[in-house]
């Protein structure tokens, strides 16, 4: 098939593994998988906000995603194909951790200004510097979990990935004007409260993360020795995005932006078992007979 798409190296290796895959090739479709599998899980990730959900999502995906690919005829690249699928199945999943099914902005925002504060010396910022990062990232992740599934998806394409307007419109099923309008509302709405009670943004606000990191601590909210989110990671959230960087900027809206993207893109803690348990799934190997 020689679509027009397919002169892009990356899409035509994608197209190349998908007629593998539906032949029955198990390498072809293993390496379909990983090439995919770092977008999709921090989507999920992001979206649900806990590891386990997160793995599981990712699996259920690829599972229907495989079921469906014989379907795939090369009418759009495989990865809008993809995301398309994925961000279907995570809007009607009814996963999402239990602590944050019922939050809003105000709430979320009050049980963090209920953590005590407490200055850390020198030495123990550096000792806990991890801890810090990974109060800074559980704590915007929470934020993000105020806003509604919808939102929260349209946010995490549109500004942390930077899918542009008609891709995600496309992804959506929305018209490109509708993704604009709705990603500049969410943008609008999670930055309001940003510029209200976050310190990263504005520094008259007195939250601070290294401030709040003995009272997560002592509450047992986080532990140093077992980190969930600043873990498993070789690169950043902006290297997933479309520009791949974000450049230095003192706009507001970029300094925003960039609270999201600096969050690690993380893996799967047990990537292998996923891709074993999605390949040995008896639908799947049915289908494509392995």
């Amino acid at each position: 098939m020689k679509n027009e798409f397919l002169k892009n190296y990356t899409d035509f290796e994608d197209f190349k593994l998908v007629e593998l895959s539906v032949k029955g090739d198990k390498k072809a479709l293993q390496t379909l998988i990983i090439r995919h599998q770092l977008f999709v899980y921090n989507l999920a990730l992001k979206t649900v906000g806990n590891v386990h959900d997160a793995e599981d999502l990712t699996q259920e995906v690829f599972i229907k995603v495989i079921t469906a690919l014989s379907k795939f005829k090369g009418e759009s690249k495989f990865t809008t194909w993809l995301y398309r699928i994925t961000v279907n199945h995570f809007l009607n999943s009814k996963k999402q951790s239990s602590k944050f099914k019922f939050v809003n902005f105000e709430n979320y925002f009050e049980s963090i200004d209920a953590v005590p504060i407490s200055d850390l010396n020198e030495q123990e910022e550096k000792e806990l510097k991890d801890t810090i990062e990974e109060i800074r990232i559980n704590c915007t992740t929470g934020m993000l979990l105020c806003l509604s599934k919808e939102q929260r998806i349209i946010y995490i394409l549109g500004e942390m990935f930077e899918i542009g307007h008609s891709l995600g419109g496309e992804i959506l099923g929305i018209t490109p004007g509708n993704f604009r309008v709705k990603l500049m509302r969410t943008r609008k709405e999670l930055y309001n409260w940003m510029n209200k009670k976050c310190g990263l943004v504005n520094e008259a606000n007195p939250c601070r993360c290294s401030k709040k990191t003995r009272g997560y601590i002592n509450e047992g909210k986080v532990d140093p020795d077992n980190l969930k989110f600043n873990t498993r990671y070789k690169s950043k959230i902006n290297k997933l995005s479309k520009n791949k960087a974000i450049p230095f900027t003192n706009t507001v809206d970029e300094l925003h932006k960039k609270v999201f993207q600096d969050h690690p893109a993380q893996t799967p803690i047990q990537t292998s078992k996923i891709i074993q348990e999605i390949l040995n799934n008896d639908l799947i190997k049915s289908i494509l007979e392995l």
